[in-house]
């Protein structure tokens, strides 16, 4: 029906016809899909939750002398030093090791005061923000590199680059988390109530990017996206990609299936679409916000995206047995997540999302706005995402050392 070109050649002239999921969805409804095809051309999708598997790339520039970075804190934060002499990698998961005092922090517990309980996620927030951030960095003494230590402040527009590249984003599907065990747990999804007290799930069900385009046809790398209230791009396949899947005849998967790597430049960010956050008892992460487009090239990415909640199916699973492979209560659909509760062996029990349904909707809605103005165009793929990867486990026991 359309080619990209001809969809971008539309955007630059303001008269493209741009739907969010949601309005998609609805608009399906009433004409079919046949109709709605003929119509839109870019159907925008979006979701704001926790994203963990995600940091930042920051260049410092050089010090008068030089220094050779390898350890650093960013207000506390260690940061990754082991490629160039000024180059880091900052975490979202990674928790804070000192006070602002210079106290150090006990790691072996993750409950203590608001200062502690900051993460990688919190300083990129603030980064992003315009903030200043205290830096402490020890170097390594060369000739080259003869400067040993090295504290200052930073802000956004005192280095150079300040970049998201984030290893896994964008879980294609993911689990419904439940405890029934006999006290609380505390996750990466959150608190789990003992004895089937809730359950959480994090995907967006409906409106999720991935699940609106399950054979990834659309988005390959360098697929243009909102990522954080910037531009980024699809980088690579993401860490965990698993796109062998079970799959309902929809093409929906069971379970978490792909993932994409993103990248984009963080001093075009928002921070009302970057967050930390911090889960009680497990640690610091961040909430993201991240949109993708859809071109409608033919039809049949109109009816993929016309899949509804009823249709889309999550795996429950308990994390009372601390296992690897955890038992199951079955598959739930979205719609029944959405409703607030499901049933599990007769018993109702309360769900709730991490993700931010409106706030997902809002990314959705975002974007469309950037594609109306023209200020936002389609990017080809310069190559697909796999579709053949297993996902490997660590099954083999690894030998112990012996500390005498």
């Amino acid at each position: 029906m359309r080619t990209i070109a001809e969809i971008n050649d539309k955007i630059t002239r303001n008269c493209a016809v741009v739907w969010t999921v949601e309005e998609l969805k609805a608009r399906v409804a009433e004409i079919g899909v046949t109709q709605a095809a003929k119509q839109v051309d870019v159907i925008t999708t979006g979701t704001f939750e926790p994203m963990e598997s995600s940091g930042a790339i920051i260049n410092l520039g050089h010090t008068d002398p030089p220094i050779k970075i390898r350890s650093c804190w960013l207000d506390g934060v260690s940061a990754y030093a082991g490629f160039g002499a000024v180059d880091l990698y900052l975490g979202a998961t990674q928790v804070v090791e000192y006070s602002s005092t210079g106290e150090v922090l006990d790691l072996r517990t993750t409950n203590g005061t608001a200062r502690e309980q900051r993460g990688g996620g919190h300083v990129i927030e603030d980064l992003i923000a315009g903030k200043s951030v205290q830096l402490r960095a020890i170097g390594q003494v060369t000739d080259c590199y003869p400067r040993a230590s090295f504290d200052t402040t930073i802000s956004r527009d005192t280095i150079n680059q300040f970049y998201l590249y984030n290893p896994r984003n964008l879980y294609q599907n993911f689990i419904v988390g439940v405890n029934g065990g006999d006290r609380p747990l505390f996750t990466y999804l959150g608190p789990l109530q003992p004895r089937l007290g809730n359950a959480v799930y994090s995907n967006t069900g409906a409106i999720s990017p991935l699940l609106n385009d399950p054979d990834l046809n659309l988005i390959g790398i360098g697929t243009r996206i909102f990522l954080g209230g910037g531009i980024g791009y699809v980088a690579w396949e993401g860490t965990q990609h698993f796109p062998l899947q079970k799959r309902l005849p929809n093409h929906t998967p069971v379970g978490p299936a792909a993932t994409v790597a993103l990248m984009g430049d963080a001093k075009q960010m928002d921070r009302k679409w970057v967050r930390g956050c911090y889960f009680k008892n497990y640690g610091p992460s961040l909430m993201l916000g991240v949109g993708v487009p859809l071109p409608v090239l033919q039809e049949e990415v109109v009816a993929r995206c016309a899949v509804k909640d009823q249709d889309i199916v999550a795996p429950v699973v308990d994390f009372s047995i601390p296992r690897r492979v955890r038992p199951t209560f079955g598959l739930v659909s979205y719609a029944q997540l959405k409703s607030g509760r499901i049933t599990i062996e007769g018993k109702p029990v309360r769900a709730a999302p991490l993700a931010s349904m409106y706030l997902s909707n809002q990314v959705a809605r975002e974007l469309k706005q950037w594609i109306e103005a023209g200020t936002f165009t389609l990017t080809e793929a310069v190559a697909h995402l796999p579709m053949d990867r297993s996902f490997l486990p660590q099954d083999r026991w690894g030998s112990a050392i012996a500390l005498e």
